[in-house]
């Protein structure tokens, strides 16, 4: 039924200065697969919303703008773990927010994200 998603978010794509980085990140930390189209694109499958990341010379961080994407985790300390295990840098430890908790990242392409968790 395409009118249910209708001026719905449907695709995220990021800038990464290390495709093959943020790819081997993702998945450990993650599961998330890729399928690649070409040497410059990848498509992330398994990530909860479909996406992909591109070979760029930026990267997305709130501190030029840029919008956070925020995952979700049912164990966010876990979570954290896997990320510094992954290469991630966390720039922001677990600190409660109205609603839950949350922590913030680096991924080794660049990228700032988010993982948050209501327990």
């Amino acid at each position: 039924m395409p009118e249910l998603n209708h001026h719905k978010i449907n695709y995220v794509e990021f800038a990464t200065k290390d495709l093959s980085a943020s790819k081997l990140f993702f998945q450990a930390a993650f599961n998330w697969q890729f399928k690649d189209y070409g040497p410059e694109y990848s498509a992330i499958e398994e990530g909860g919303l479909d996406g992909g990341f591109y070979q760029a010379d930026t990267c997305a961080r709130t501190e030029n703008g840029s919008a956070l994407v925020v995952l979700y985790s049912a164990n966010l300390e876990a979570t954290q773990q896997s990320v510094t295990a992954a290469g991630g840098i966390v720039i922001k430890e677990i600190f409660p927010f109205p609603g839950g908790r949350r922590f913030q990242f680096l991924e080794p392409g660049g990228n700032e994200l988010a993982v948050w968790s209501d327990i």
